[in-house]
C-alpha cells in the first residue's frame, strides 16, 4: 500500500530580529523531519508547547512553504505542484483547528458555512449542495435543524463537531488535527474522539493528529512522532513506545502522564527550560535536560536509528530496552 503522505527532511527556519539594532538571525522551528501517513490510519505527533508540532502542521496543509525538505501527498509533489494538481491537494487536505470557539465565523449560520467549500470548489446547484450540508451535519451526529442555527446557539463539543464536517465537505483523504480536543471537557473529548475514529472507518481517511496529551494519543493513534527542539528524537508503531519509550525525553513524558496503564517508565525529574531555537545546542537537542546526559551527548548530535522497531535519536537508547 503506497503512503497518502510522504515526507522527507522538512526543515522550516523563519528570519527573526531580536531587537532593531541586532542581526537578522535563523530560528530553525522544524529541523529536518520525515514520516509517512497511510490511507486509513493516524500519526499523532506530540511533545511540549513550541516544538514546532504546529509549525509541521502547517507546511502539511500547505499553509507553509518549507524552507527545504520534499512533500509527497496522494502520489503527487505537493511543494511544486501544476496548477490543476494544486487545486485537487487543497481538497484532499483539510484542517480542524484547536479552537471550536474561533473556527467558525459566528455572522453566518451553520450552513453557510458548511456550504462556502462547496461553492469555491464544485460546481453543484444550490438544492444539491443543501443535501450535502445535510447529510454531512447528520454523519457528525447533528440535525437539519442545526444548519439555521449561529455558532454562538451550540456547546464547544457541538461546534467542533461543525468543524469537523467542515473539514468532510470535499471528501478529504488526510485530515489535520491541531489539538482538536484540548479545549473541550473530558467527556466531551471522548466524544468527539469516537466521531473521529469512526468517521475513519467510513471515509478511509488518514489523520495527522498534533497533540501534547499522551493519554489521548494512546486512544486514537496507530503512529507516534515525538518531537523535541523542532527535530524528532522517536519515531514508531505507538505499542511499541508506550510499552517501552527508549529516548529520555518519550520517557519522561509517559512517566508524567497519569492513567495510561501499563508499566511507567522510572520517573526522573526533567531539570531546567528548553534550550532556544536561536541558538540550538551542538550535541543532542535535548543534553541540557537530560538525567543521563555524557560529554557524547553535549559533543554530538545523535542521528535517528533505528531500534527495537522504531527510530530513537539517542546514543544510549538500548540502555532502555530493559530498564
Amino acid at each position: 500500500m503506497s503512503a497518502l503522505v510522504v515526507a522527507r527532511d522538512l526543515v522550516q527556519v523563519y528570519k527573526t530580529k531580536t531587537g532593531a539594532f541586532e542581526p537578522v538571525r535563523e530560528l530553525r522551528a522544524v529541523g529536518g523531519v520525515s514520516f509517512t501517513i497511510q490511507s486509513g490510519k493516524t500519526l499523532a505527533v506530540v511533545g511540549e508547547s513550541g516544538c514546532g508540532k504546529s509549525t509541521l502542521a502547517r507546511m502539511v496543509t500547505l499553509i507553509e512553504r518549507p524552507t527545504s525538505g520534499t512533500l509527497e501527498i496522494d502520489g503527487h509533489d505537493a511543494l511544486n505542484p501544476s496548477g490543476e494538481t494544486r487545486h485537487a491537494l487543497r481538497r484532499a487536505v483539510q484542517l480542524v483547528f484547536q479552537n471550536p470557539y474561533g473556527s467558525l465565523n459566528p455572522r453566518r449560520k451553520i450552513g453557510t458555512i458548511l456550504e462556502e467549500p462547496l461553492i469555491i470548489n464544485t460546481k453543484l446547484g444550490k438544492q444539491e449542495r443543501y443535501e450535502q450540508v445535510l447529510a454531512m451535519l447528520a454523519r457528525v451526529g447533528l440535525g437539519a435543524d442545526h444548519a439555521r442555527r449561529y455558532p454562538h446557539m451550540f456547546s464547544g463539543g457541538q461546534r467542533q463537531r461543525i468543524a469537523i464536517a467542515r473539514a468532510l465537505m470535499l471528501n478529504p483523504k488526510i485530515v489535520v488535527a491541531d489539538e482538536p480536543v484540548s479545549a473541550l471537557d473530558v467527556s466531551v473529548q471522548a466524544q468527539v474522539l469516537n466521531l473521529l475514529l469512526d468517521l475513519q472507518k467510513q471515509f478511509g481517511l488518514a489523520y495527522m493528529f498534533i497533540s501534547h496529551d499522551l493519554a489521548v494519543v494512546q486512544f486514537i493513534a496507530h503512529d507516534v512522532l515525538v518531537m523535541y527542539l523542532g527535530i524528532a528524537v522517536e519515531h514508531g508503531p505507538k505499542d511499541a513506545i508506550f510499552d517501552k519509550p527508549l529516548h529520555p525525553y518519550t520517557r519522561a513524558l509517559l512517566a508524567a502522564t497519569p492513567s495510561l496503564g501499563g508499566k511507567r517508565p522510572e520517573r526522573k525529574i526533567v531539570k531546567g527550560e528548553v534550550p532556544s531555537p536561536l541558538d540550538m545546542p551542538k550535541g543532542c537537542v535535548f543534553a541540557a535536560r537530560c538525567p543521563y546526559v555524557t560529554d557524547l551527548c553535549r559533543a554530538e548530535r545523535p542521528p535517528l536509528r533505528p531500534v527495537a522497531q522504531r527510530l530513537v535519536a539517542c546514543h544510549y537508547a538500548e540502555k532502555f530496552l530493559n530498564a
